[in-house]
């Protein structure tokens, strides 16, 4: 049997490591285990979650207009409210491009069609696009997109 320098046989050392390796594996389910069982915490809102789309006055009524980065349209209805549409396709989950030339969003991958309020005017989408929940303070518009509000 070979051995090495302290006289431990080369068999002893590989035992040894796998016995370590299986404390690592045992500590790392528990790790997950204990994790997956663990309550979450209230989702705090972020300034992340929290689009700033400009003042009141930039948006004229009956306009949309994309926030790529927010992945949503803002849209100023003609009554002078807003409305943040998730620019998801409620079908298949396709980018929905507005179209200002029909007055609609429509799909282009499936031919989906939703008017100005996001309502389903042509299928196979299943239901509206969902929004967001759009706020104003001090005449500044904000959108929050930390969760899309699905729509029925």
């Amino acid at each position: 049997m070979i051995e090495n320098r302290s006289g431990e046989s080369r068999r002893g050392v590989i035992g040894k490591a796998w016995i370590v390796m299986g404390v690592v594996a045992v500590a790392e389910a528990f790790w997950i285990v204990v994790d997956f069982l663990r309550p979450r915490r209230a989702h705090a809102l972020d300034d992340a979650d929290v689009v700033v789309a400009g003042p009141i006055d930039r948006f004229e009524p009956g306009s949309v207009t994309a926030f790529p980065a927010g992945k949503f349209y803002l849209v100023r209805l003609e009554d002078g409210g807003f409305l943040a549409l998730a620019r998801e396709c409620t079908h298949l989950g396709c980018t929905v491009p507005w179209s200002p030339a029909e007055n609609q969003f429509v799909c282009p991958c499936h031919s989906s069609v939703f008017d100005i309020h996001g309502e389903v005017l042509e299928q196979p989408a299943p239901r509206a696009l969902d929004h967001y929940a759009v706020r104003i303070e001090n005449g500044i518009v904000k959108v929050d997109i930390s969760r899309p509000h699905r729509r029925q």
